[in-house]
């Protein structure tokens, strides 16, 4: 669905039209609501840089700053309204990339905090996982996004890899869930092909494989900062699950959580607290997707497909 949005600033119907059509397609809202804030953006941005000029030069006048003011918020429009400088891409993905039916029952805070996990950047090395609020929703995967599709494709393996830490596969699969959007939004290498990164782990100076490079949101004393960094990447999502149990099992700090593997709802707290995720509501965003009639409905389904093969 298109939405005529405002191609000239001072144009405020194309505004109007949108929130009229919101209701409508909350998809196509949110990628135009998005390209509005960056057009927002560029013009504060191209401000700061006039202002922080020397002056102008003899011939400038009120009347001259009042259309240079003018030709710089058209600008801005106009360049949001291209390629623009990324961020309507980057709002996009961390506000999900869109709201749809497919999501079933999740609540919107669910839904938003999935694409959007912080992870801890403490002990200097980096050697703690870091999610990545840049992540590629091109990479061929065997699901289309859906918690159906989702689990239903990983069970398997989450029940194996599950297993060896005593934790039940879905609550694997919740936490796998938070950090790719149900598998929407799995980190991706440049030519495309996907990572196969399900938990955002962080690839250190003593991770021998492949790697990817991302933009990433990390944390810092309460503070949102954006940054490049290394994770994992894998050969199939097989590995993922594997690395993670081993990722656990291996890391001191999360040997209590371990102990309490029976119980997600413990395990997932003991696991923020020991540093695996900054969010003050990581372990709160997890359990929502695990109660959830989504993922209840379909881990029946994959349990029920499993028990007649």
């Amino acid at each position: 669905m298109n939405i005529d949005s405002a191609q000239v600033y001072t144009d405020f119907s194309g505004l109007a039209a949108l929130r009229a059509r919101a209701r409508e397609d909350q998809d196509a809202a949110l990628d135009e609501v998005s390209r509005q804030f960056e057009s927002l953006f560029l013009q504060m941005m191209l401000k700061s840089m006039r202002d922080a000029s020397l002056g102008g030069g003899l011939m400038d006048s009120k009347q001259s700053e009042f259309y240079r003011d003018m030709y710089d918020k058209q600008i801005a429009v106009n360049m949001a309204q291209k390629q623009g400088i990324g961020l309507a891409d980057v709002l996009k993905r961390q506000l999900g990339g869109g709201i749809s039916a497919q999501y079933g029952d999740l609540s919107p805070e669910e839904y938003l905090g999935m694409p959007i996990t912080a992870r801890p950047v403490n002990a200097g090395a980096g050697t703690d996982p870091v999610s990545a609020a840049r992540r590629s929703s091109d990479a061929q995967q065997p699901f289309d996004g859906t918690p159906d599709a989702f689990v239903d494709a990983l069970w398997p393996i989450a029940e194996e890899a599950a297993a060896k830490i005593n934790l039940p596969p879905e609550a694997l699969l919740a936490q796998a869930a938070l950090e790719t959007g149900w598998g929407r939004h799995v980190m991706a290498h440049r030519t495309g092909d996907s990572s196969h990164n399900l938990f955002g782990i962080k690839a250190d100076s003593r991770w021998q494989g492949d790697k990817v490079m991302v933009s990433t949101l990390e944390y810092r004393d309460g503070v949102a900062l954006n940054t490049r960094a290394n994770f994992r990447a894998y050969a199939s999502f097989e590995q993922s699950f594997s690395d993670y149990v081993e990722f656990v099992q291996r890391n001191p700090r999360y040997q209590q959580a371990l102990t309490q593997a029976t119980d997600p709802k413990a395990y997932f707290s003991a696991l923020q607290e020991a540093g695996y995720a900054t969010d003050p509501a990581y372990a709160q965003k997890i359990q929502r997707i695990l109660d959830s009639e989504s993922m209840q409905r379909a881990a029946q389904s994959a349990k029920e497909g499993a028990t007649t093969i």
